[in-house]
């Protein structure tokens, strides 16, 4: 699947942890990079820096910094997001804002190549650091798992599991 419409791409989207034993074509592991170095970012000042992982045996490690992220271990590929230490509650908050950009651009533009992700935190700061080796004035942040979807392949999905339109939009006032 290449090229997705945009619109196909965000209904297409969603969380795949279960991945094929096969690679990602680097040419699109470079897109979906390229996707998240274009977001948008507060003042754009891009506090970022993303780690790419590809080896199993270092992705199997990856996998263990968060509970949640078991999936990690069976990528194709995952990105960290790593971010400045930030301990001003507005600059953290801002950095936040902008990671999420950046997740959400590398996840569509993921989907727009058919191939799934799946996002997870990282709570072991000090064994992402031995994995990663970032120096001290960054954390990690999150992580993007990639992969092509074991089981269906990423499709629009015409009845997503979401809260009514009605009850989610509200116009000019609740």
């Amino acid at each position: 699947m290449r090229g997705m419409e945009t619109w196909d791409a965000i209904r297409a989207r969603r969380n795949v942890r279960e991945y094929q034993d096969r690679p990602i074509d680097p040419h699109d592991l470079d897109r979906i990079l390229e996707a998240g170095r274009r977001s948008p970012s507060s003042s754009n000042r891009q506090r970022w820096d993303f780690v790419v992982c590809t080896d199993r045996e270092q992705l199997v490690e990856l996998a263990k910094v968060w509970h949640g992220a078991r999936h990690v271990a069976s990528s194709a590929a995952t990105i960290v997001l790593l971010a400045p230490q930030a301990d001003d509650p507005r600059m953290a908050a801002s950095i936040a804002y902008d990671l999420g950009q950046v997740t959400m651009s590398m996840m569509l533009a993921a989907a727009d190549l058919g191939i799934g992700s799946g996002h997870a935190s990282v709570g072991d700061q000090d064994l992402a650091r031995q994995i990663l080796g970032h120096p001290q004035d960054r954390r990690a942040a999150y992580m993007i798992a990639l992969g092509h979807p074991a089981g269906r392949p990423l499709a629009p999905l015409r009845a997503p599991d979401r809260r009514p339109f009605d009850q989610v939009v509200h116009r000019g006032r609740w």
